[in-house]
């Protein structure tokens, strides 16, 4: 990925490239069962997360960690805690619309050969940081610019991803190895 100098006048870009970022904006979805079981290549692995490291950030803070899940095992592990979450989740609706919940496809976690977690450290940057004084959210903001990056870089790789919102966070904090105090923001699924 080419760097650019922070002086550099911001010039639009030629048409196709331009029409490849709308297209890539535009055609984005929430991918959430039909993932190709093939393992995502290291290399692309490596400009995807290359572009969530690229997102914005209020005060260059980049508060954001990425935990790769590859491990069967884990992922399974995730699942299982998903699955209590989500049943606990089709019990909030009404009875008629229960099976409509149960219906929709959800297993991401299992059939994604890669899984992101994408946390952030509340913490990173000490007490005091750059333009967070008044409004202490923004680390949360800037991660999840990171998240929409990672999965415009994606979607222009051809790589399906799906959020994940269904679970507790001690649960996943648990299975993880994630610390009390770190805030996780996104469970993603790719593939």
């Amino acid at each position: 990925m080419p760097k650019t100098s922070m002086l550099v006048a911001a010039e639009p870009f030629p048409a196709a490239e331009r029409d490849a970022v709308y297209k890539a904006i535009c055609t984005r979805r929430d991918v959430r069962d039909q993932f190709l079981p093939h393992p995502v290549a290291e290399h692309v692995v490596r400009r995807l997360l290359e572009a969530a490291h690229n997102a914005p950030s209020v005060g260059f803070m980049q508060p954001w960690n990425f935990i790769t899940i590859r491990d069967q095992a884990v992922r399974d592990q995730i699942a299982d805690a998903f699955g209590q979450a989500n049943d606990e989740a089709a019990k909030m609706f009404p009875q008629e619309r229960q099976s409509k919940y149960k219906s929709l496809k959800l297993e991401g976690i299992r059939k994604a050969p890669l899984n992101i977690c994408v946390t952030c450290d509340r913490e990173r940057g000490g007490d005091v940081v750059l333009v967070r004084t008044h409004n202490s959210n923004m680390d949360l903001y800037s991660t999840g610019c990171a998240v929409q990056n990672l999965w415009l870089a994606a979607r222009a790789e051809g790589i399906g991803m799906g959020w994940v919102s269904i679970f507790r966070d001690a649960d996943l904090k648990s299975i993880l190895g994630i610390p009390e105090r770190i805030e996780i923001v996104a469970y993603l699924c790719l593939g």
